[in-house]
C-alpha cells in the first residue's frame, strides 16, 4: 500500500514513462485513432444544415465521449479485478494513448532540422502533420512561426488537459477529454462544418478553459528559467494578447511563448488571422528548440500539478 491514489500515481508514471520511451502504438491499436474512424464514420451520414446538422451535432458531441469514458471505465474494472499491477500497467498503457509529449517533439523538431539546412521545400512539407495552414507559401520565418504557435498551442490540447482530466476523474475522464479534443479537431470549424460541428466546438472551448489558462500560467513559470526567456514579458504579453485568436484558449500559451521569446507569431488569413507578441527580433530555427524546451519544463510543472489534484482528490474522498 502507498499513498492515496498510488495505483493511479503509478499509472500515471507508466503513462508518462511510454510515452517518453516508446511513442505512439501502431494506428491499429490507437484508440484515438477508433475515435477518429468512428467521428468520421457518424459525420459522413449526418445532415450539413440547419437544426438537423446542430441537433445531430449534439447528439454526437455528447454521446462520443460519453462511449469512450464507458468504455474506458469498463476497461479499469476489468483491470482493476485482475490486480493492482494489471490496472498500473494496462491503466496506464490505456492512458498514454490519450496523450502525446515525444511525438510533438519529433515533429517540431523536423520542421526544426530542415530550416537549420536551409531546406525550406522539406520545412513546408513537414508541416502539415502540426497544422492545418497550407504552407506552400510560407516563408521560413512563417514556416517556424507556424511550428512555435502549434507546439504552444498543443501543450495545453496534447498533454496537460488529459492528465487534468485524470486526475480528477480517472481514466474515463482521460478518454472523454480525448475524444472531445479528437470531435473537435474533425468537425469543429465554420463552413462545411458551421453547424454540425458546432457544439464539438463549444465543447471543446468548455473543457478546456482551465487547462489552456493553467497552461498559459505554466509557460510563464517555465521562462522565468529557460535560458534566453523572459518570464516578465512573457506575462506582460499574455495578459495583453490572450484574446486575439478565435479560440477562446488557444492565445493563452501562444501569447505566452511569444512574449517569453520575445518575437511575435502572426496568421495571415481572410477570417481568424492574428498577430502575437513583439517584433523584438526575427524568428529563427532554434526559436523551435526553445519551444519544445517549454514544452518538456510545463509538462515537468503540469505532471506535478496532476500528481497532487489527484493525491487531493483522494484525500477528500
Amino acid at each position: 500500500m502507498g499513498p492515496p491514489g498510488w495505483e493511479e500515481l503509478a499509472a500515471l508514471a507508466v503513462a508518462v514513462a511510454l510515452d517518453l520511451a516508446v511513442g505512439e502504438p501502431p494506428a491499429w491499436a490507437h484508440p484515438t485513432v477508433w475515435m477518429g474512424r468512428l467521428a468520421g464514420w457518424l459525420e459522413r451520414r449526418a445532415p450539413r444544415r440547419g437544426a438537423p446538422a446542430l441537433a445531430v451535432g449534439a447528439l454526437i458531441a455528447l454521446l462520443l465521449p460519453a462511449l469512450w469514458a464507458a468504455a474506458a471505465f469498463g476497461a479499469l474494472l476489468g483491470l482493476q479485478a485482475l490486480h493492482p499491477l494489471a490496472y498500473i500497467l494496462g491503466g496506464g498503457a490505456l492512458l498514454k494513448t490519450t496523450f502525446a509529449v515525444r511525438m510533438l517533439h519529433r515533429e517540431a523538431g523536423k520542421v526544426r532540422r530542415q530550416l537549420a539546412a536551409g531546406n525550406l521545400a522539406g520545412a513546408r512539407a513537414q508541416l502539415p502533420a502540426l497544422v492545418s495552414r497550407d504552407p506552400s507559401q510560407l516563408t521560413a520565418e512563417q514556416t517556424a512561426a507556424a511550428t512555435v504557435e502549434s507546439v504552444s498551442e498543443n501543450i495545453s490540447d496534447s498533454f496537460l488537459g488529459p492528465w487534468l482530466a485524470f486526475a480528477l476523474f480517472g481514466l474515463p475522464g482521460a478518454f472523454a477529454y480525448r475524444a472531445v479534443n479528437t470531435l473537435d479537431s474533425m468537425i469543429g470549424y465554420r463552413g462545411e462544418y458551421e453547424y454540425l460541428g458546432k457544439a464539438a466546438a463549444r465543447l471543446d472551448d468548455a473543457v478546456n478553459i482551465i487547462p489552456a489558462r493553467l497552461a498559459g500560467l505554466l509557460l510563464v513559470a517555465a521562462s522565468a528559467v529557460l535560458p534566453q526567456q523572459r518570464a516578465g514579458r512573457a506575462w506582460r504579453i499574455m495578459r495583453r494578447d490572450h484574446a486575439r485568436t478565435p479560440s477562446p484558449n488557444a492565445g493563452w500559451t501562444m501569447s505566452g511563448m511569444a512574449g517569453a521569446l520575445g518575437v511575435r507569431l502572426e496568421k495571415v488569413a481572410p477570417a481568424g488571422g492574428y498577430q502575437l507578441g513583439d517584433p523584438h527580433r526575427p524568428l529563427e530555427p532554434q526559436d523551435i528548440s526553445r519551444a519544445i524546451q517549454s514544452m518538456y519544463a510545463v509538462a515537468a510543472l503540469g505532471l506535478t500539478a496532476a500528481a497532487i489534484i489527484l493525491t487531493a482528490r483522494h484525500l477528500l474522498l
